[in-house]
């Protein structure tokens, strides 16, 4: 496994936890709706298929921003992206990669708590074999007649819950 980035670093050294926003499937579009709904997170985890550095910059005026690349990614600033990060929680370890049916490591054996995806465009929430596996849905190109959304992630020591946010 490549080495894990440590999310205690953007931790409130007061409250002890984090909320992290959760967003995938921008395809080159976030729009102010988003933007709104990611203000005073500490962190953004970006799930793949971004399609344009501008909206990684748009991200970035907001918080940090930890992305992955997905199918869409393409050119040099996306080759810049990893297909994969593992995010050390403090309390456990949160895999991020685009497209589940991807996903390269039996997560229970390795660890991992949390698996966050993209891809399909449709929010879920998902446990198997005491993985959780989260999708924030796309928050720019929903399908299904699904409203755009997105999630924010709150994290302390030994809980993380996903609060799910239904765009305009």
């Amino acid at each position: 496994m490549k080495p894990h980035i440590k999310l205690p670093e953007f931790f409130n050294a007061a409250s002890g936890s984090l909320t992290a926003g959760v967003i995938s499937d921008t395809h080159g579009v976030v729009t102010p709706e988003a933007l709104r709904a990611l203000q005073g997170v500490d962190v953004i985890l970006h799930a793949g298929d971004i399609d344009t550095m501008a909206v990684l910059d748009d991200l970035k005026r907001i918080a940090p921003v930890i992305a992955v690349r997905g199918n869409m990614d393409r050119g040099h600033w996306a080759s810049l992206l990893f297909e994969t990060e593992i995010i050390d929680t403090g309390g456990g370890l949160l895999y991020i990669l685009h497209d589940l049916s991807r996903l390269d490591l039996e997560p229970v054996s390795s660890g991992i708590r949390i698996v966050i995806h993209g891809h399909t465009h449709h929010a879920s929430d998902d446990i198997k074999d005491t993985v959780r596996f989260l999708n924030p849905g796309s928050a720019s190109r929903p399908r299904y007649g699904e409203s755009p959304s997105l999630m924010k992630l709150h994290i302390s020591r030994t809980v993380v819950s996903p609060e799910f946010i239904q765009l305009p």
